[in-house]
């Protein structure tokens, strides 16, 4: 017979298959919130879909979205109405960035999967005079924090995805479609590189299994 405590994960993952909803996506608004209301040019590296992408479309002259996964960054291509000033190109970071200088670029979720100090100084290094960069990502759990964000993270996840939801069963966005993998970096490892690469950058630990990094170049 199952035991109850190996019941629980079962249970969860079926609900959350059910019921999925966007971590990532959560973040947008807070994204946005930490660029002015005007920009002349944005960069989001690993940008999948292209949902993070054409949101600042409206107050950017113009968006640029790289993700090395072809089929995923030929759905953001459909996706994306033809008027809006956002373009799209396959290409691995940080190698394959674009050589070019940019108000405000983004990457969620998806510096775990690169080299992380080479790509924090790629980032840096196309920020153009006050810039700013935001980073949405992920860690291993490391100390009792973390272990209590993950705690209170279970419940509320299960709350998100009612309300998302609407209670509802749903199909996967395509935003969830794109690869993953488990993070090997600590919080403490991550802060201590970014800001020997990022000097005054902010990290903050958050809910849902992420951690946020701001800074701004001068």
């Amino acid at each position: 017979m199952t035991s109850p405590p190996s019941r629980i994960p079962r249970a969860l993952d079926r609900f959350h298959t059910a019921r999925p909803w966007d971590h990532n996506a959560h973040f947008h608004p807070w994204i946005l919130r930490q660029f002015p209301a005007r920009l002349g040019s944005a960069l989001d590296v690993g940008c999948g879909s292209g949902d993070l992408a054409r949101l600042p479309a409206g107050r950017a002259g113009r968006v640029h979205g790289i993700d090395a996964d072809p089929a995923i960054t030929a759905r953001a291509r459909e996706l994306t109405p033809a008027s809006a000033p956002v373009t799209y190109t396959v290409a691995e970071a940080p190698d394959g960035l674009p050589d070019a200088a940019y108000d405000a670029l983004t990457c969620v979720a998806v510096i775990h999967h690169l080299p992380f100090t080479e790509a924090l100084t790629a980032f840096r290094d196309r920020l153009a005079p006050g810039g700013t960069l935001v980073v949405v990502g992920v860690h291993r759990a490391e100390d009792p924090v973390d272990h209590l964000l993950s705690f209170v993270s279970v419940p509320l996840n299960i709350v998100m995805a009612l309300l998302k939801n609407r209670g509802r069963r749903v199909a996967r966005p395509v935003a969830m479609t794109a690869r993953t993998r488990a993070a090997d970096m600590t919080f403490s490892e991550i802060a201590r590189e970014a800001r020997t690469v990022l000097p005054g950058a902010r990290l903050r630990r958050r809910l849902f299994w992420r951690y946020t990094l701001v800074w701004h170049r001068r």
